[in-house]
């Protein structure tokens, strides 16, 4: 008989010699009661079961021990031997039954007994937990967490449970791997034991040879056991499959590193497992992936397995890896260039940056194209042509382009495609970069160099000229300047040289190459902006071994109109030409002398009018000193209205009102008439004696500097010399003739001498 609280209801199983009842006692005077087996048991070969076999009614009999729920008899395990009791302690199920065979005694005190065999089960992990014979035991008692035998040798027997962890020793040396498992999950062992059980299982199935048993122990490990321990065990190539099982594993929990994905790839392109490396890779989507997917590609594209490899970049976004697949291993390079119109603005620059020279090399057309719309106005082919936002009258998208001095480097094998874009480009962008017009104007110099044909050459040149002269085009005039030189481009240098007013430089280009009417042309063009260049022109000439009368005597007249230099300077410098004569400066000098006789006499003069001036204001001076003066003005001279008393009278014989004198005077000893140009005199005179002084201190300073240079330096910071003629020496001739000077003729000669005579007065 017992008891069993089940809900609100408590039940009574009884178990009689002939049946198996359960009755309903909760409600006094109205229980029910219902059969459960029509086979009952032995006195106390019956009991109930704790928790953990759910309060079962066991009872045993002769054949087995049977369990009973409530709705009828459950389970029966195969127990034979005539049973005596039944106890339940714990979770163990304790049988007294006799011995099958003969029948044991004991001989401790000298009389034969009978023999018991006192078993204890555990009914949850199916095995004997302890066995052993006793003396007719009379009872078992469960008191204290202890197994108390009361036996019929008058003795009280202690049977105390080992701790979990000896149990497990002993089943551990007798290899009972799965039992002690099964133990242990009973017991509430922790994690980290139960991982140390398998772990010890799959060594021992290892051991055996048992390579599947054991690979499936070693996977229960997974997220303690270090991964390297398993897998350096089944590297062998017979152990393949047992190793991708465990990768497998490790992907599905989310442990796996990269090196394991590649050992995962590995062994499935090793196996040539085409449909689970499809389910690795392909089946899952980007929440379900477990692997690093650069590492996947990275192995699938060494295996060989390209589509693979291209599905896992195109899925995951992996441009650079898809684009390096296409172009390198697959080589499907119209591919390849409309998947980059599909990524958006930045994805598709960076991408061109990296791989746009093997294009343009292989799909020069197509590709020349794409970067036209990404460096104008790019939208990727995938994209509506409508932008969704303008429609609701929100503000159009910005504008995305790539600036196309980033994809020139591109084009350099390619140099007719960069000729197409760079055209493109100032098309449709008139402010490009001076990097943009100076590569195209390098481009368009180099085709015309190899043109053979004259006519398209001209053409060509044309072109050029165009592009240089076009006021919008903005090339920095160096460079340009320099492409022009390095492919001797005639019209483009001198156009770059009057564009950046160098006039220097186009009169020494003509002279280099002896170009005589450009060089008269060029000092009459620009001659009003730097009169110097005649200066140049009476040089180069006079370098020169060839008679040019006419062009000298051009020269020779501007430089006398615009008076550049002095006529001793002009004759030394013509002295050095070793064919010029004397009529080439005959007028020349002829007119100089006269304008500097025409000079002399005005300054003569100048000189006679001075020295009367003087003697008048001196004899003034004399009359102011020695004789009264008679003011005899009868207007002022401020108001001009007639003389008033009181008034104010100077020497100069000015005269004002004294209240028009106080209003107009600065100071009351000077004549307001006469004070701008008495001041204007005495700063004159001022002026002077500083100049004066300082040409003394320049010319001091000069004698004892030891680095006269910097004196001069100096003073030209100061303004002292005011006008600055710069005479270059053009390239001397190439053949040296011995000639007599020009100095050396007579009539010259004596003119020279008279000249500087005249210079000296």
């Amino acid at each position: 008989m017992a008891f069993r609280q089940h809900g609100k209801n408590t039940m009574l199983y009884i178990g009689t010699m002939d049946t198996v009842l359960c009755f309903n006692i909760s409600v006094k005077d109205k229980e029910t009661s219902q059969i459960l087996d029509y086979h009952g048991c032995n006195m106390k070969c019956s009991v109930l079961s704790d928790g953990s076999q759910d309060y079962q009614f066991i009872l045993g009999r002769p054949d087995a021990v049977y369990f009973y729920q409530l709705e009828g008899r459950g389970a029966a395990l195969a127990f034979e031997g005539e049973k005596l009791q039944l106890h339940w302690y714990r979770s163990y199920l304790v049988i007294i039954s006799k011995e099958a065979k003969v029948v044991s005694q004991s001989a401790v005190d000298g009389q034969t007994r009978e023999m018991n065999i006192l078993t204890i089960y555990d009914i949850k992990n199916k095995f004997i937990a302890y066995s052993a014979p006793f003396p007719v035991v009379i009872d078992v008692v469960c008191e204290w967490g202890l197994l108390y035998v009361i036996a019929g040798d008058q003795q009280l027997y202690l049977l105390q449970e080992k701790d979990t962890q000896t149990k497990l020793d002993m089943l551990f040396k007798k290899n009972l791997y799965v039992l002690a498992i099964s133990l242990a999950k009973c017991q509430q062992y922790d994690e980290h034991g139960l991982v140390d059980i398998f772990r010890q299982y799959g060594d021992h199935l290892y051991s055996k040879g048992d390579h599947e048993g054991a690979i499936s122990q070693y996977i229960k490990t997974i997220g303690y056991l270090e991964p390297s321990y398993v897998i350096r065990k089944f590297l062998d190539a017979q152990r393949i499959h047992n190793l991708t099982l465990y990768l497998q594993a490790l992907h599905t929990q989310g442990l796996a590193t990269e090196d394991h994905t590649t050992l995962l790839l590995n062994c499935y392109t090793k196996l040539k497992d085409n449909s689970k490396l499809d389910e690795f890779i392909m089946t899952k989507s980007k929440e379900e992936v477990d692997f690093d997917v650069v590492t996947a590609i990275k192995v699938c594209r060494q295996a060989g397995f390209h589509n693979h490899a291209l599905y896992l970049s195109e899925k995951f976004d992996q441009h650079h890896w898809y684009l390096k697949i296409q172009l390198e291993d697959i080589k499907d390079y119209a591919n390849a260039l409309q998947y980059i119109a599909k990524l958006d603005f930045y994805e598709a620059e960076a991408i061109m940056k990296a791989h746009g020279k093997i294009l343009v090399n292989e799909i020069p057309e197509q590709t020349t194209e794409l970067l036209k719309r990404l460096c104008t106005d790019y939208r990727p082919t995938d994209m509506p042509l409508v932008d969704a936002s303008s429609l609701d009258g929100s503000a159009p998208s910005r504008v995305m382009q790539s600036k196309p001095d980033e994809f020139i480097h591109i084009f350099v094998n390619n140099s007719a495609k960069l000729r197409e874009f760079l055209e493109h480009m100032i098309r449709v962008q008139a402010n490009s970069s001076s990097l943009i017009y100076n590569t195209l104007i390098e481009l368009y110099l180099q085709d015309g160099a190899h043109e053979t044909d004259a006519g398209k050459k001209e053409i060509k040149e044309k072109k050029i000229l165009e592009m240089l002269q076009n006021p919008e085009a903005g090339y920095a005039i160096d460079q340009a300047l320099m492409l022009c030189q390095m492919n001797n481009f005639r019209p483009g240098i001198l156009y770059l040289y009057e564009k950046d007013k160098l006039y220097q430089q186009i009169l020494s280009y003509h002279m280099e190459h002896e170009e005589y009417t450009s060089i008269i042309d060029t000092c009459k063009k620009f001659g009003s902006e730097d009169p110097s260049l005649w200066v140049q022109a009476l040089w180069y000439f006079a370098k020169t071994e060839d008679s040019h009368k006419t062009y000298l005597s051009e020269v020779l007249s501007q430089i006398d109109k615009k008076n550049l230099l002095s006529p001793l300077m002009v004759v030394e410098t013509l002295a050095q030409n070793s064919t010029a004569t004397l009529a080439v400066v005959k007028d020349y000098i002829i007119k100089r002398l006269k304008s500097e006789n025409d000079v002399i006499a005005q300054d003569e003069r100048l000189i006679k009018q001075y020295r009367d001036e003087t003697t008048k204001m001196r004899q003034q001076i004399e009359e102011l000193k020695s004789s009264a003066q008679i003011f005899q003005v009868s207007k002022c001279s401020a108001c001009n209205h007639p003389l008033e008393l009181p008034s104010i009278h100077f020497l100069c014989q000015h005269s004002y009102h004294q209240h028009c004198f106080e209003s107009y005077a600065e100071n009351d000893q000077e004549c307001p008439a006469c004070l701008s140009k008495n001041r204007k005199l005495m700063d004159t005179i001022k002026e002077q004696e500083q100049n004066r002084d300082l040409h003394e201190r320049f010319h001091l300073q000069l004698e004892n500097a030891t680095d006269s240079f910097s004196v001069i330096a100096d003073y030209f910071s100061y303004n002292v010399f005011n006008k600055i003629t710069l005479i270059s020496d053009p390239q001397p001739s190439s053949q040296e003739v011995k000639v007599q000077p020009l100095s050396s003729l007579p009539n010259l000669q004596l003119k020279s001498e008279r000249l500087q005579q005249q210079q000296k007065r």
